[in-house]
């Protein structure tokens, strides 16, 4: 399974950003789908997540961007997608796009796309 981000970019406090994460299956196969940013220095969170493969699931979302970020699926499109808006200095980060896969017959697995820079300026 591969997953390819893109949107990534500078981008000026209080703009938007909107980050696709294209994957080569089928997302209603995957338990959740999930954009974790990593900053210097820090650890690496989840700031958005969406179960069920893409239909009738949940959204979860990190308190630092409530009301501010939106994930969502096209699963026409296999792609997942995050919509940032009022971007602040401290959403700066690399994001990556990450697939979580459950089997009754193995243990869980997680694929993780290369992530896409977001960077954003004062």
């Amino acid at each position: 399974v591969q997953l390819v981000e893109s949107g990534g970019g500078l981008v000026q406090a209080g703009g938007p950003l909107r980050l696709p994460c294209v994957v080569s299956a089928s997302i209603v196969h995957f338990e959740a789908m999930a954009w974790y940013p990593q900053a210097p220095e820090r650890q690496r969170e989840l700031v958005a997540q969406i179960t069920g493969g893409g239909i009738g699931g949940t959204t979860n979302y990190a308190d630092s961007v409530k009301g501010r970020f939106a994930i969502s699926t096209d699963n026409a499109k296999n792609t997942v997608y995050l919509q940032m808006n009022n971007l602040k200095p401290e959403d700066t980060g690399v994001y990556s796009c990450v697939a979580e896969f459950q089997s009754p017959y193995q243990s869980t697995r997680y694929y993780w796309g290369q992530g896409t820079q977001v960077t954003v300026s004062s």
